[in-house]
């Protein structure tokens, strides 16, 4: 009896194009929901996949390579596609509230939109860092900077990355790689390029066992990046250079900022990436939806929001409350069979599953050199380049889930009660 289950006809809306909603969309595309309108609403028409960033970055990855489709998942999911920004929800009307584009309606919600580096209580940080969230804009930045030490190798560059996370630490051997192969291949010598990291603990990656810690830090050590532990930065601010500074040339790397530690410490640098803390939108934050300190979404274990349970959440968004797991994109990865569950169980009136999180999983880091770390628990084996290779194959075989999709046209969505949708 319950194979012939359908729901009326339903409004699913999806925010955000994260690694959970990918997977989602895709589902749906395998295994539709007749009645259902399924649409996704996200600032970006494509998006980038954690795994392979750090490697994008170093050069090894092109951007397509490393990028879901969300247009080709979208038709492929017969999912509208509206790209916008998502500014707020009214909650009393099922309306998600967009800054270009009339309100959508939603009977069912999920969000999935990632977090990013909480920067504002850092006197100049907004206005002169690069956040590492959201990744567009971060390698609209980064590209820019490619193109800018390409063209002016002889030029020094001096780079501070704000974090000492996974996150930082991985941008900063990332970044390395490829300004330093560019540098090479021009035959400039590496002195031109100066990497610092500062973090605010007297450890880097402290979530990470001992051993790995200790690797990375003389991995770092070893390529020339600068280190500044248990160094809080506490203002960020544009230099005041003379005209002859070494450091302003015309045509070469740009301003120069400051980067001042409680300590006292003061560096100078061309660029500042931010990659502190995750944390989560203003609009979430007043939005009606019970979160936690920092603003993210508490779920329960069927990943409903515990305040509307029409509402569900994934990823780094989301904060279960029996299961608070890092903000990791092997999590967002693992929701997405169970959210795609549950939404369909919703829309057709049958009761939830819930989902456990696994507490340890394995994570490769790459070094920025083509070789990686592996890590679980207490378990982890030092960089080598078959660590790489395996990293590079599990990667590459999530994204092929994505690519070379049958091409659908959106259900038709031309009704009355559908235009009152938009």
């Amino acid at each position: 009896m319950q194979q012939n289950l359908q729901p009326k006809a339903k409004n699913l809306v999806l925010i955000g194009g994260g690694h959970s909603h990918a997977i989602v969309l895709k589902m749906f595309g395998m295994k539709p929901l007749p009645g259902v309108r399924l649409t996704l609403i996200t600032a970006t028409s494509d998006t980038a996949y954690s795994g392979m960033l750090p490697g994008h970055i170093a050069g090894f990855y092109s951007h397509d390579e490393c990028h879901i489709d969300l247009q080709s998942l979208a038709n492929f999911a017969q999912a509208e596609l509206y790209i916008d920004t998502v500014v707020g929800l009214d909650l009393k009307n099922n309306k998600v509230v967009c800054a270009n584009r009339p309100a959508v309606d939603f009977d069912v919600l999920s969000i999935d939109i990632g977090s990013t580096p909480a920067t504002l209580s850092v006197a100049g940080a907004a206005a002169y860092a690069i956040a590492a969230k959201p990744v567009s804009q971060l390698l609209e930045y980064w590209d820019k900077l490619v193109e800018t030490v390409s063209k002016n190798p002889q030029e020094s560059i001096s780079i501070a990355i704000v974090g000492g996370g996974a996150g930082g630490v991985e941008l900063a051997l990332s970044m390395r790689a490829r300004l330093h192969g560019i540098l090479a291949q021009t035959q400039q010598s590496s002195p031109n390029l100066a990497i610092h990291l500062f973090q605010r603990g007297t450890e880097l990656m402290p979530k990470y066992h001992q051993s790995v810690r200790h690797q990375i830090q003389q991995i770092l050590i070893e390529k020339g990046i600068k280190l500044h532990l248990g160094e809080t930065v506490c203002k960020v601010a544009p230099k005041n250079l003379t005209p002859n500074s070494s450091l302003q040339t015309e045509g070469g790397n740009g301003e120069v900022f400051e980067v001042k530690c409680e300590s006292g410490l003061m560096v100078e640098c061309n660029k500042i990436f931010w990659v502190t803390q995750a944390s989560a939108p203003e609009w979430l934050k007043t939005s009606g939806l019970r979160t936690d300190k920092q603003g993210f979404i508490l779920v329960e274990d069927t990943l409903q929001s515990q305040t509307h349970p029409h509402i569900f959440a994934a990823g780094d968004i989301a904060t279960m409350v029996n299961h608070p797991r890092p903000k990791a994109g092997v999590f967002a990865v693992r929701q997405g069979k169970p959210l795609f569950e549950n939404l369909q169980r919703i829309l057709l009136n049958k009761s939830l599953k819930p989902y456990k999180p696994q507490k340890e999983y394995l994570s490769l880091i790459g070094t920025g050199d083509k070789r990686a770390i592996a890590t679980k628990g207490t378990f982890n084996l030092p960089p080598h380049k078959l660590l790489w290779c395996w990293k590079d194959w599990i990667d590459r075989r999530f994204m092929k889930r994505f690519s070379n999709l049958p091409q659908r046209k959106p259900k038709n969505h031309s009704s009355a009660g559908y235009n009152n949708l938009c």
